[in-house]
């Protein structure tokens, strides 16, 4: 029995490890990063104006997306009108998002030349850190607002459609749509 346990000691130690080892060190890496707390694809992403998943409570509720609806403007059957607001609707949100993104870029790098500088207080922290909140919010309401302003453009078989397109199975048969105007 000793001898079995022993055995699978040996062989069960090397596997788990390399999990441990890979456990301690799961930021290595960003050490390198001009922003640590921003990977270099989610500064692209803030400065494009790029959603990011911040409007998943609207979109995946049945409130679509203008850069989506405008993907699928034929498959829904878009009107010129509805074509024009919709760019109108997506172009607004898009430049305060990058405004915004480019806020909270220049925060981001305050709160790391905090820490690089040896300067990290703890006022220091609470101010930049919710300086940070306070942009997040806005950026996150920017994106939420365009999907408000979009499913009122939009019929409810055209909002039912763009479900369908967008591959959402699961919600309601109505696309979200039963609280929008006709």
């Amino acid at each position: 029995m000793r001898l079995l346990s022993a055995t699978l000691i040996l062989i069960i130690a090397p596997l788990t490890s390399g999990a441990l080892a890979q456990s301690h060190a799961p930021y290595a890496g960003m050490e390198a990063r001009a922003i640590k707390a921003l990977s270099p694809q989610q500064i692209t992403d803030l400065r494009e104006g790029r959603g990011m998943g911040l409007a998943l409570p609207a979109e995946l509720n049945g409130y679509p997306g203008p850069m989506h609806v405008l993907e699928h403007a034929d498959a829904l059957g878009l009107s010129e009108a509805q074509r024009g607001a919709t760019r109108a609707i997506f172009e607004a949100m898009r430049a305060e998002a990058r405004a915004l993104g480019e806020r909270l870029i220049e925060q981001e790098t305050a709160l790391e030349r905090l820490f690089t500088s040896r300067a990290a207080t703890p006022t220091a922290i609470d101010a930049t850190s919710a300086a940070i909140g306070a942009t997040q919010a806005a950026l996150r309401a920017a994106h939420l607002r365009a999907h408000v302003a979009q499913l009122a453009l939009l019929s409810g078989e055209q909002v039912r459609r763009y479900t369908e397109l967008r591959g959402y199975g699961g919600g309601r048969p109505d696309g979200g749509a039963h609280h929008r105007r006709h």
